[in-house]
C-alpha cells in the first residue's frame, strides 16, 4: 500500500499564487507517475498535471497549461504542484494519485492511489 497526504491548500485571491505538496510513503514501486487532480463541486475528477518518475517527463490539463508547474523531489518522495495567475474556476479540492506504470494518464481510473485531497478556494 502507499499512503499520499496532500498538503499546501487554502484560501488565496484571485491572481495569487499557492503551492500544493504531496508526501508519499509506505510501499515504493519502481516506476510510478504521480499527478494531480482536481474536482469541483458538480463537476467530474480533472486531470490537473502528471509527471513521470524520473520526472523527465510532465502533462498538464489544458487549463492550468502555463499557469501550474509540477516538480518532484525523488529524495524526498514528494510531489509538488506550483500554482500562479489563480482564477476563480480554479477552486476545488486537489488530490495526488499514483499511477504504477510509465505512461501519464489524464483518465482518473488509471490512478491506484490517492490522497484525500486539499481545498484550494479562489477569492476575489
Amino acid at each position: 500500500q502507499m499512503q499520499l497526504v496532500e498538503s499546501g491548500g487554502g484560501l488565496v485571491q484571485a491572481g495569487g499564487s499557492l503551492r500544493l505538496s504531496c508526501a508519499v510513503s509506505g510501499r515504493t514501486f519502481s516506476t510510478y507517475v504521480i499527478a494531480w487532480f482536481r474536482q469541483a463541486p458538480g463537476k467530474e475528477r480533472e486531470f490537473v498535471a502528471g509527471v513521470t518518475d524520473s520526472g523527465g517527463r510532465t502533462a498538464y490539463g489544458s487549463s492550468v497549461k502555463g499557469r501550474f508547474t509540477i516538480s518532484r523531489d525523488l529524495a524526498k518522495n514528494t510531489v509538488s504542484l506550483q500554482m500562479n495567475s489563480l482564477k476563480l474556476e480554479d477552486t476545488a479540492i486537489y488530490y495526488c494519485a499514483v499511477d504504477l506504470s510509465i505512461g501519464i494518464f489524464t483518465q482518473p481510473e488509471y490512478y491506484e492511489y490517492w490522497g484525500q485531497g486539499t481545498q484550494v478556494t479562489v477569492s476575489l
